[in-house]
């Protein structure tokens, strides 16, 4: 045997610590060593591999077709080494292993080969990890959307022609919109698309920081600068050098930082907190706010010089009210994004909870779109989620209208004659009526009856019988869309 000496049970217990599979074989190709990971690895044990010819794991590489005949075609003994080789092999119950391969060839004291050495890698988990990536990739760069931003509105083109054309130029970038409608990812876009990508990207909230605490942030401070500035510190415009720096939330910028970061764009020098030593830069400022810039200017919160400064280019992002149309992608997107996240397999939202959602006015924006989702999935038991599932923030301002023939009581007559029967159950949350939940399960079902049923965990005919009692007449949908 090749492992044959005094320490031979010293190196086997060395062997069968050992995460990675290790193999030994002879010249011949028969397996004459193999340790516990390389058992777990294949399923064989040692006496079904030792003996064996190696050929027996099945490794993908280790053959080749020829003339119709399979051959054995062995590139460690061809070539003296294999290095981070990808390869199947088939275990013990015949499924697929995909491993790294390292092995080298083993010679005597002549140089003569007298066998080989191989250790095996398990890659499942590198695999998993890979197509999460790659799902990520595909969700985020499908044609229907830019640099990770949904849309395909005809609102939203006209931004995607400003990012591409802002992201070609190095003038200052200003991005304007309410909270939440994704501003930074806007100025991520323009980094990433642009000439500066290869840089940095440094995000600063403007909002966030003291004057003194933000002006050090922004052009760093020298040691005694400020009580507790007890070294030199850099700020994020020389972080930034060479690349972009995003200031979030600029309406909020004290003025005297203003006067700073207009010299700053003058001159492309800063100076250190507490030091008159400048250093120059060479970055790109991106900036952005939720607020009306002009008139912070009217009423003296905001210097029109750097108003003018660093509105050079200009990208309004609309609210989600106004670009409605995007709803099912960016929904799709999103839910696609969440069953990555949890492995939690909801795959869809039902046609009342979509009309709700695209009836909701959205003060939120994006942010609150994606709060909304993650709520329903964790409440959302099923495959679908429904009406119920949504949050009360959302479902509370839904005006509802039931569909039926001829007059229908109004709430204040008939709230108070109605039986509640499991409300917090079937509608956690909610003050709902009876009359109500049977309106809101035939919606939801779109008039199916057996659905509806199964919705309100009651039978067909107990369903039959409140339609019966409330004179409702199933015959369409009216919706306040």
């Amino acid at each position: 045997m090749i492992i044959d000496n005094e320490d031979s049970a010293y190196l086997k217990t060395v062997f069968d610590t050992m995460m990675d599979g290790l193999m030994v074989v002879n010249q011949k190709g028969t397996i004459r060593f193999v340790n516990k990971a390389m058992e777990v690895l294949t399923g064989y044990s040692k006496g079904e591999l030792i003996g064996k010819d190696c050929t027996v794991i099945g490794c993908d590489i280790c053959f080749r077709s020829a003339h119709g005949k399979t051959v054995k075609h062995c590139v460690l003994f061809r070539s003296g080494k294999i290095f981070k080789e990808r390869c199947t092999l088939i275990k013990k119950n015949g499924t697929p292993l995909v491993v790294w391969k390292n092995a080298t060839v083993l010679r005597d004291e002549n140089g003569q080969v007298v066998g080989g050495v191989e250790t095996l890698t398990d890659m499942t988990e590198i695999l998993e990890k890979d197509q999460k990536i790659a799902h990520f990739s595909h969700v985020f760069t499908k044609k229907d959307g830019l640099a990770g931003i949904k849309g395909k509105s005809r609102i939203m083109q006209h931004v995607f022609e400003l990012v591409r054309g802002a992201a070609k130029s190095d003038f200052p970038v200003i991005i304007f919109g309410e909270s939440g409608t994704g501003k930074e990812k806007v100025a991520s876009a323009i980094h990433k698309l642009g000439n500066r990508r290869r840089g940095p990207l440094v995000k600063v909230n403007c909002a966030a920081l003291s004057e003194t605490l933000l002006e050090s942030e922004l052009f760093g401070h020298v040691r005694g600068a400020f009580t507790g500035a007890d070294r030199l510190r850099k700020g994020r415009f020389e972080v930034a050098h060479g690349g972009d720096i995003f200031l979030d939330e600029i309406g909020d910028m004290p003025l005297a930082t203003q006067v700073r970061l207009l010299r700053v764009l003058q001159e492309m020098e800063i100076e250190r907190v507490g030091d008159h030593t400048p250093i120059s830069i060479d970055v790109r400022v991106l900036s952005a706010t939720h607020q009306d810039l002009w008139e912070l200017v009217k009423k003296g919160k905001f210097r029109e010089d750097l108003y003018y400064r660093l509105n050079v280019i200009a990208v309004h992002i609309p609210p989600l009210r106004e670009r409605k149309e995007d709803l099912p992608l960016l929904i799709e997107a999103f839910l696609s994004e969440l069953r990555a996240k949890t492995g939690k397999q909801i795959e869809g939202i039902s046609r009342h909870a979509m009309r709700v959602l695209r009836v909701y006015s959205w003060p939120g924006n994006i942010r609150e779109l994606i709060n909304a989702l993650e709520y329903a999935f964790v409440v959302c038991p099923g495959e679908t989620i429904h009406f119920r599932h949504l949050p009360k923030s959302v479902t509370s301002s839904h005006k509802r209208m039931p569909y039926m023939s001829g007059d229908f009581p109004s709430r204040e007559d008939t709230l108070g004659a109605l039986e509640r029967w499991d409300r917090n159950e079937k509608w956690p949350g909610r003050d709902v009526s009876d009359i109500e939940q049977v309106i809101l399960a035939l919606q939801e079902a779109n008039g199916k009856k057996n659905e509806a049923a199964n919705i309100l965990g009651i039978s067909r005919q107990a369903l039959w019988k409140k339609i019966r009692k409330y004179g409702i007449e199933v015959k369409k949908i009216i919706t306040t869309e």
